[in-house]
């Protein structure tokens, strides 16, 4: 009898992924990146090719499509992935490929008032079309997770008693607990109330249960369809799952808050570059702001290494709160109005007043305490420290032997800051 035919080599990059228990976006992206090297080389079989064909695919994706050295990074590890461990090819010239150095990038971050206004747009397409989105919203802020971890939230997983939010299987797949803010309490209590009802309508039209995780849904065949596991955000309508092909109730998509998110940014004209990632980068920066330490911080954000979560204070360190810019110092109200009409100032040499000064009262503060800043104007130093009296004085009008004695001999007076006296006593 013939021998049957092996798996195509896509479906076995699709077991290796999930042999690894690799994400689903991993496989997704493995799978794109295989088929492109595939095509780019005319449908020929990876084992055919070499170091020269994978360093031509590169070589095309970084100078003819001038993609970003993420995406190039991604594209090398997809490759090494299928000689390595599909096509178990252990050759030398993997070892010798470079990788592109990888640019690092200050995060947007919003300020307060932007994000108060951003939560309000999503907070009035909530009312005009039923979302959940302003919910969501302020979860990401108000938590600072991810926006597939906001909206894989099970009920299981709030913990009102606690004023608690597990986190299950984050980035890297690892667990963490984070703040229940006390103004998302309510909110959340009725988004419950809403997803209940959801629950019970499925229930009465016999729809399977939700997704498992891992293989929970053998070891316990009606968890599914209880309320414990049940989606915090469910989605309106039923949908196919991709793996099983079950027509069963999913979670809020993604891609329906983003496009919401879109709107909101543009209905409150913030010019910045912005997603929902955005909130996630400043609840991070607006707690540096508030004092809390790296450390507290690094761990909500559930970062490995803290190197991760140092980018933050980065960004304090650049904005304008954390150093005051000299332009500032010499630039007035009436010098700037001056230099608009043309006219000169009237008093130009005049100092600036005690009010124009800053002062420990300002709006000033340290970015790690929030403590207000002590700033001190400076002085320029007088001439002379000395009373017109004193006999060491240059313009005193009687002589005094010390001027003339050796400078040995002489009274010495501290060295102040253009002091002619205590030249006259040093030389």
């Amino acid at each position: 009898m013939p021998t049957p035919p092996g798996p195509r080599l896509l479906d076995q990059v699709r077991q290796q992924v999930r042999l690894l228990h690799y994400s689903l976006r991993t496989e997704d992206a493995y799978v794109y990146w295989v088929r492109a090297f595939i095509r780019f080389h005319d449908l020929r079989h990876p084992s055919e090719l070499a170091q020269p064909e994978v360093e031509a695919f590169l070589i095309w994706l970084a100078a003819e499509r001038q993609v970003a050295p993420g995406t190039h990074r991604q594209a090398l590890s997809a490759l090494l992935f299928l000689y390595q461990k599909v096509l178990r090819q252990q050759l030398p010239w993997m070892a010798e490929i470079g990788r592109p150095r990888q640019d690092r990038r200050l995060p947007a971050v919003f300020a307060l008032h932007e994000v108060q206004a951003l939560l309000e747009q999503l907070d009035k397409q909530q009312q005009l079309l039923g979302n959940p989105h302003g919910i969501v919203g302020r979860l990401l802020y108000g938590t600072g997770m991810r926006l597939l971890e906001g909206l894989r939230l099970r009920v299981k997983d709030i913990d009102f008693d606690r004023r608690a939010v597990v986190v299950r299987e984050g980035k890297g797949r690892k667990d963490r607990v984070v703040m229940l803010p006390a103004a998302l309490e309510q909110p959340l209590r009725e988004q419950l109330v809403h997803a209940q009802r959801i629950w019970q309508a499925d229930r009465a039209d016999g729809l399977p249960g939700v997704h498992m995780p891992h293989a929970l849904d053998r070891k316990y065949p009606r968890a599914a369809e209880t309320w414990t596991w049940q989606w915090v955000f469910p989605q309106a309508v039923p949908s196919v799952d991709p793996r099983t092909g079950l027509r069963r109730r999913h979670h809020l998509l993604e891609g329906n808050f983003q496009r919401a998110f879109k709107l909101a940014l543009a209905d409150t004209g913030i010019a910045k570059l912005a997603s929902p990632h955005t909130l996630r980068h400043s609840f991070a920066t607006h707690l540096l702001q508030a004092g809390y330490d790296i450390r507290t911080v690094q761990e909500l954000l559930g970062h490995a290494d803290v190197s991760t979560t140092m980018i933050y204070t980065h960004v304090l360190r650049l904005g304008g709160g954390a150093v005051r810019s000299p332009l500032d110092n010499l630039t007035s109200p009436t010098a700037a109005s001056a230099a608009t009409t043309g006219a000169a100032p009237l008093a130009a040499s005049v100092p600036p007043a005690a009010s124009t000064l800053p002062t420990a009262a300002s709006t000033l503060r340290y970015p790690a305490t929030g403590k207000p800043a002590t700033v001190r104007p400076a002085r320029e130093p007088q001439p002379c420290y000395l009373p017109l009296s004193h006999p060491l004085h240059p313009v005193h009008p009687a002589p005094h032997p010390l001027r003339n004695r050796p400078a040995a001999a002489a009274l010495r007076c501290p060295p102040m800051p253009n002091c002619i006296a205590a030249a006259i006593s040093a030389s």
